[in-house]
């Protein structure tokens, strides 16, 4: 069971490489975290992406990401709350006073990390394009002779989410020290809180227009 050839895993784990370097929703809500409240709530914002492409990989291992492959209905649910979710997030960056990189002094840090974990496993969650990528792509990696395709697929997924784990926290390392100077100097936090808003609600159009 799992006998693979080195052709094969260094063929997947370049393309695992590729996938967590690329930029999107996922990406910008861990570095939007770090630079507007530090280190540990970068983590939790990682934490719960992971959590929500858990959920995803879950899916392509028991089909259930066919149902948004195959129905309209479902795709279109999922795709207009995740970038109404997007969408939201980048309104209140947008319209804040520079204040997005402080902390909330009336709740108390672990509340403040229980709701940015939350928050990322919903970003992640509500991406239809994140679960028909991974139909589309979990499956050229199943090879008939290495054991049942559910738990290759499960295999094969939770793998992007530990090199993920090599790659993203060396960024929120980076994203932490950036966050220092944008915490200590407002007009600076104004234009990244600026910045980052306007990515979020591009993300979230940009996930209405998408079609199958």
């Amino acid at each position: 069971m799992f006998d693979y050839s080195i052709i094969h895993w260094m063929t997947f784990l370049s393309a695992a490489v590729l996938l967590n370097l690329s930029p999107g929703p996922d990406m910008a809500f861990i570095l939007g975290q770090t630079l507007r409240s530090g280190r540990r709530h970068g983590v939790a914002a990682m934490l719960g992406i992971w959590s929500g492409t858990l959920l995803h990989v879950v899916m392509a291992g028991v089909g259930l990401s066919a149902v948004l492959a195959t129905s309209a209905l479902a795709f279109s649910v999922v795709k207009w709350v995740g970038a109404v979710y997007l969408v939201w997030l980048g309104i209140k960056m947008l319209f804040s006073q520079g204040d997005a990189f402080i902390s909330d002094e009336n709740q108390s840090d672990s509340v403040r990390i229980r709701s940015v974990y939350w928050q990322g496993g919903l970003v992640s969650a509500l991406n239809p394009k994140v679960a028909l990528f991974f139909l589309a792509f979990l499956p050229q990696f199943v090879v008939e002779s290495a054991g049942s395709a559910s738990a290759q697929l499960l295999l094969h997924g939770s793998l992007i989410i530990v090199v993920a784990a090599f790659i993203e926290p060396p960024l929120i390392v980076v994203g932490s020290k950036l966050g220092t100077f944008l915490r200590a100097n407002k007009r600076a936090g104004l234009w990244m809180d600026r910045s980052l808003g306007a990515l979020f609600i591009a993300l979230g159009v940009r996930l209405a227009a998408s079609t199958k």
